[in-house]
């Protein structure tokens, strides 16, 4: 009796998995037909309902990541392909998983990331010459950004020079201006009205000023006039000792 209930709940076990397993293709197919007809948000909710009826369910997961990245929802996307290889052990299956973990790297930009991601494909799947062609292409991608990179570096180096050259310009300019304005002020200075009254001295002085050969005439005059005041002097002194004289006598 116990052997005939033991197979019955085995049978029962096997119909509900089956059943869960027909509704996990159903949801599976309901997605696809969605996903080709480009309802990717769609067909997101029937890979989930499958996911629910089947958690470990490969194709499920694979296909829900991607209507994830259909949807640009890359940072899910990455995450759900990254799941997936958490327990997968097929090589096949790992190289299609990380040949989209590498598309979705290349989408947001890190590119480094996705070579890597290819060359992990390769590994698993080597044959594929799809995940060979994108490899190529992310190699191309990053070199194209090295040169932009190194072109940019460039003009930053140029640029920098020619706003190096601009200062200096500017600075022997400057100076330039500044030795031709101290020229100025100095030659103004020397031009100002009282520098020339000191270089010239001072009108009463000029006029009290005289030459040697006038100092020369002036002292002669002088002398000459000394020399006459002095014969009158000596006329006067003669007059007047005549006068005494002719007085005396007379007094005789």
């Amino acid at each position: 009796m116990n052997k005939y209930i033991a197979l019955f709940i085995g049978l029962l076990c096997l119909f509900s998995l089956d059943a869960l397993a027909q509704k996990e293709r159903k949801f599976i197919r309901k997605g696809n037909g969605l996903f080709e007809g480009n309802e990717y948000e769609n067909s997101e909710v029937e890979y989930r309902k499958a996911l629910d009826k089947k958690i470990n369910s490969y194709e499920a997961g694979f296909n829900l990541g991607d209507a994830l990245y259909k949807q640009k929802k890359y940072d899910e996307a990455l995450k759900q392909f990254q799941t997936l290889t958490v327990a997968e052990q097929d090589p096949k299956k790992l190289g299609e998983i990380y040949h989209n973990i590498g598309n979705t790297l290349l989408m947001n930009r890190k590119i480094d990331e996705s070579i890597e991601a290819y060359k992990e494909s390769l590994r698993n799947f080597p044959n594929s010459k799809e995940t060979k062609y994108n490899l190529e292409y992310a190699r191309k991608m990053k070199q194209k950004e090295e040169e932009e990179k190194k072109k940019q570096d460039q003009n930053k180096d140029q640029d920098k020079k020619n706003q190096d050259k601009k200062d200096q310009d500017k600075k022997d300019q400057d100076k330039k201006d500044q030795d031709k304005k101290d020229q100025k002020d100095q030659k103004d200075q020397k031009n100002k009205p009282e520098d020339q009254d000191k270089k010239k001295g001072d009108p009463e002085e000029q006029q009290n000023k005289i030459s040697e050969q006038d100092a020369k005439r002036l002292l002669e005059a002088l002398e000459n006039d000394e020399k006459k005041v002095q014969e009158k002097v000596q006329k006067a002194k003669a007059v007047a000792q005549k006068a005494k004289r002719t007085k005396i006598k007379k007094d005789w």
